[in-house]
């Protein structure tokens, strides 16, 4: 099984900022979208496949990632929902891939209970588990899941079904469930978690937009549903060259004079500013 970036500063593929969804009943798309650009491809089992299409999604999947030679790109599957027939399907497929198969994780949808994610983590040991909360239930459980296993390195909100969830029709009745993900990803000491799809393809500006007020609530990265939204994303989330300039000086501060201080222009830096610099860095690092 290949390894995932960990997160360590000073990596360059250590923050994922592209997560890109693929059916899995499509290998020609999910071969296209290998070589797309995406710094991990989501093979979808779920939401994109219909219901007489599972089985063969499952089987070309497990093709795909049991091809001897590595893949271009970090691979994950979305499985379907806990605890469903489907999903018991799925985890035994990936369960019995060979031990060095090109499978870097799984997304597990809907997750509302710390105890799918160790059931899920039961089943398919040693794979890196990824938890979407897409309920209000999900939310409100969102630390306790993030906590839930050793194998869980991240979650996200799915907010398609949350929006119908909550019956929210403007997008900033959405602001309180996104910084509550993102404060328990934190608080359980993972990556920040990336911003769920934005689902119009066509429009780049709202796209744009909606990253930038993700980026202020602390997201890193986005799921993405067409190539197109690709370089979108990854320009909206890598610094600018103001924040480069300014992490710069953080370090550089912090290395010649260790612990909490005042810069010139005012600036109060600590550990945790300088934690937060040093990965501005590993981010300007993929220019």
């Amino acid at each position: 099984m290949t390894t995932e970036a960990t997160g360590v500063p000073g990596a360059t593929d250590a923050f994922p900022l592209t997560w890109l969804y693929v059916p899995g009943d499509r290998p020609e798309v999910v071969a296209k979208a290998l070589v797309a650009g995406a710094d991990v491809v989501v093979v979808d089992l779920e939401d994109a496949v219909a219901p007489d299409r599972k089985e063969y999604a499952r089987a070309a999947t497990a093709d795909l990632l049991s091809e001897r030679s590595p893949l271009p790109v970090t691979v994950h599957v979305r499985v379907n929902a806990p605890d469903s027939p489907e999903s018991a399907a799925d985890l035994r497929t990936l369960a019995t891939l060979p031990a060095l198969s090109n499978l870097s994780g799984i997304r597990l949808p809907k997750v509302t209970a710390p105890a799918q994610v160790v059931r899920t983590a039961d089943r398919a040991p040693h794979i890196p588990l990824y938890a979407l909360l897409e309920s209000a239930l999900a939310v409100e459980h969102a630390y306790a899941i993030a906590t839930a296993h050793p194998a869980l390195r991240g979650i996200s909100l799915g907010e398609a079904d949350l929006r119908a969830d909550l019956g929210v029709r403007d997008d900033t009745g959405l602001d309180w469930p996104r910084s509550r993900v993102v404060l328990a990803a934190r608080a359980a000491n993972l990556a920040p978690p990336p911003q769920s799809v934005h689902p119009d393809v066509r429009d780049l500006t709202g796209l744009a937009a909606s990253c930038a007020h993700g980026r202020e609530l602390g997201f890193l990265g986005r799921a993405a549903i067409h190539p197109r939204q690709l370089p979108v994303i990854e320009t909206a989330y890598l610094p600018t060259p103001e924040d480069i300039e300014s992490a710069e000086s953080v370090v550089k501060a912090a290395a010649t004079h260790p612990g909490a201080q005042a810069l010139p222009d005012g600036r109060f830096i600590d550990a945790a500013v300088v934690a937060a610099a040093h990965r501005t860095l590993a981010l300007a690092r993929r220019r």
